[in-house]
C-alpha cells in the first residue's frame, strides 16, 4: 500500500537488538540432552545453575551445572535422579536460586534443593514429592511473586497448585479443559492463569476462584499447538499456526478477546514456536524447537503494536532453551538478554546486546527488576491478596544469595481440611501423625542425613586436595 513508502523510521533503542553466541570455551559440552518428544524447553536457568533434562538408562534425570563451570562436562558428573521415568519440565524457584521443580512421565513432581557445592554422588531425594495428577505431568512454573506456591499441570487435564512449603494440595482446577493442556503462564503477580489447550482455546482463569474469566476459541484455525503467555497490562500474546499451516503471532486484549490487536504471518516451518517476554523491555522472543533462529518483536501502544525488531540465524537447530532472568545478566556489556540453546550433545549460550559506546550503567536498558524476595507467603496469596513483584536495582550488579535451605513442615492431616475439588492421593507425606516416637525417628533420620551430606563434602573437598598433590600419579 501507498502508506509503507511514506513510513518514518521508528524510533526505539531496541532497534539494534543484536545476538551473538559466546566463544567455543564458554558452552557446555558433551551432555546428553533429552530425547523425548514433548514440547517442553527442556532447560531452566538461574544466576548461579543451569539445569537440563537428560538422557537417562530408567527412570528420569536432569543435571545441575554451576553456571561458571563451562567446557567439557565430566561424564560421571552427578545427575538428579529420583524420578522412575523421564522428566518432562523443570523450573528454578524465583525466590531461591537453589531449588528446583521437576514434573515427569510418572506422574509426579519432585522439589530439590540443590547445593552450592558440586555433590560427589546423584541427588537422589527431594526435599517434598507432590503426588495428585494420575497421568503424566508435563508442566510446571512457580508463582512469581507468592513463596512456595508451585502450579503443575498434567495429562489427566487437571491443573493442580501446590504449597511446597507444606507439601499440600492448595486448589484443584478440573472440569475446565476438556483436553491436552498444551501450555500454562501466570501475569506479572500471579492473580491470573492463561492457558492453550488442544481443544483449541485460549482460556484467562482466576486460580482462586476456580472460574475462566475469558476465554477465546481458534485464537489460530490451524490444528497444531498454540501456545500463550502474558504480556504488559493483561494483553496476551500467542503462537500458533494459519489453517494453510503458516506460523503466526496475535496480541489480544482481555476486554476485547473477540478481534486480535494484532495477527501477523510469519513462515511455514512446523515447529511449535516458544515465546520468551522480557517485561521491562517488551520484547517478545520468539524460539522454535528445531528452528536454528530466534526472532524477536518489540510489543508497543502503536500500531502495528508488535514491531519485528531483528532475527538470530545459526546454522544448527535448536532442541530447547533456557532464558535467564534478568538479574542474571551482565550489565556492564549491556546485555538484555541471554538464551541456553540445546543442542544434541550441548549448550550454547546466546547473548543479547544493545550496543552502546559509553561503559557507565545504562538506566534505560535496565529498570528496576523482580528481585528474589517474594511479596507474600503462600496462605495469604491464598485468602485472596496480591502483591507485585518486589523489584531490585541492577545498577551495582546482582550478587546470587548463599543457599538458603527449604523447609518443608508437614501439617498434622488431623488438622487440616481436604483440598477444594476431587481428592486424588495426596501428599507422600499423610502419615506423620501415628506417633511422637516416629516423629523421633524422622528427626534422627534427618540428623544422619545431614551428617551424611557433610562427610560427603568433605571427602569431596579431600579428594580435591589429594589430587592436587599426587597430580596425576599414582
Amino acid at each position: 500500500p501507498p502508506a509503507m513508502s511514506r513510513r518514518v523510521v521508528r524510533q526505539s533503542k531496541f532497534r539494534h537488538v543484536f545476538g551473538q553466541p559466546v566463544k567455543a570455551d564458554q558452552m557446555y559440552e558433551d551432555i546428553r540432552v533429552s530425547k523425548v518428544t514433548c514440547d517442553s524447553s527442556f532447560c531452566a536457568v538461574n544466576p548461579k545453575f543451569l539445569a537440563i533434562i537428560v538422557e537417562s538408562g530408567g527412570g528420569g534425570a536432569f543435571i545441575v551445572l554451576p553456571l561458571a563451570k563451562t567446557g567439557r562436562v565430566d561424564k560421571n558428573h552427578p545427575l538428579v535422579t529420583g524420578h522412575t521415568a523421564p522428566v518432562l519440565d523443570i523450573d528454578w524457584c524465583p525466590h531461591n536460586d537453589n531449588v528446583i521443580a521437576s514434573a515427569s512421565e510418572d506422574t509426579t513432581v519432585m522439589v530439590w534443593q540443590i547445593p552450592d557445592y558440586v555433590p560427589v554422588r546423584n541427588i537422589t531425594e527431594p526435599v517434598v514429592t507432590l503426588e495428585g495428577h494420575s497421568k503424566r505431568v508435563s508442566i510446571i512454573s512457580w508463582h512469581p511473586t507468592a513463596r512456595n506456591v508451585l502450579l503443575s499441570a498434567g495429562c489427566d487435564n487437571l491443573v493442580i497448585l501446590w504449597n511446597v512449603g507444606t507439601g499440600e494440595m492448595l486448589l484443584a482446577l478440573d472440569d475446565m479443559h476438556t483436553d491436552l493442556i498444551y501450555n500454562v503462564g501466570w501475569n506479572r503477580n500471579g492473580s491470573l492463569l492463561v492457558t492453550t489447550c488442544k481443544d483449541k482455546k485460549v482460556r484467562v482463569i482466576d486460580p482462586r476462584k476456580q472460574q475462566i474469566i475469558a476465554e477465546k476459541t481458534k485464537p489460530h484455525d490451524g490444528t497444531r499447538p498454540i501456545r500463550a503467555i502474558f504480556v504488559a497490562d493483561g494483553k496476551i500474546f500467542t503462537t500458533g499456526f494459519s489453517r494453510m499451516s503458516e506460523r503466526q503471532l496475535g496480541l489480544w486484549d482481555l476486554n476485547n478477546f473477540e478481534e486480535p490487536i494484532a495477527l501477523q504471518e510469519m513462515d511455514t516451518s512446523n515447529g511449535v514456536l516458544l515465546p520468551f517476554y522480557d517485561a521491562d523491555s517488551s520484547i517478545v522472543y520468539l524460539c522454535g524447537k528445531g528452528d536454528s533462529s530466534i526472532r524477536y518483536f518489540e510489543i508497543t501502544d502503536e500500531a502495528p503494536y508488535v514491531h519485528y525488531l531483528n532475527t538470530y540465524s545459526s546454522k544448527e537447530p535448536q532442541r530447547g532453551m533456557g532464558f535467564m532472568p534478568k538479574r542474571g545478566l551482565d550489565v556492564s556489556k549491556c546485555e538484555i538478554a541471554r538464551f541456553f540453546k540445546l543442542h544434541e550433545r550441548k549448550c550454547e549460550p546466546i547473548v543479547m546486546t544493545v550496543p552502546r559506546k559509553s561503559d557507565l550503567f545504562q538506566d534505560d536498558l535496565y529498570p528496576d527488576t523482580p528481585g528474589p524476595e517474594p511479596a507474600l507467603e503462600a496462605d495469604e496469596w491464598l485468602s485472596g491478596k496480591d502483591a507485585e513483584p518486589i523489584l531490585i536495582s541492577l545498577r551495582d550488579g546482582y550478587v546470587p544469595n548463599k543457599n538458603r535451605e527449604l523447609k518443608v513442615v508437614k501439617k498434622n492431616i488431623l488438622d487440616s481440611k481436604p483440598p477444594p475439588g476431587p481428592r486424588r492421593s495426596h501428599s507422600t507425606c499423610d502419615s506423620d501423625y501415628f506417633s511422637p516416637a516416629l516423629e523421633e525417628v524422622l528427626e534422627e533420620i534427618r540428623a544422619l542425613k545431614e551428617m551424611v551430606q557433610a562427610q560427603e563434602k568433605r571427602i569431596s573437598d579431600l579428594e580435591n586436595k589429594l589430587c592436587q598433590f599426587t597430580n596425576g600419579t599414582d
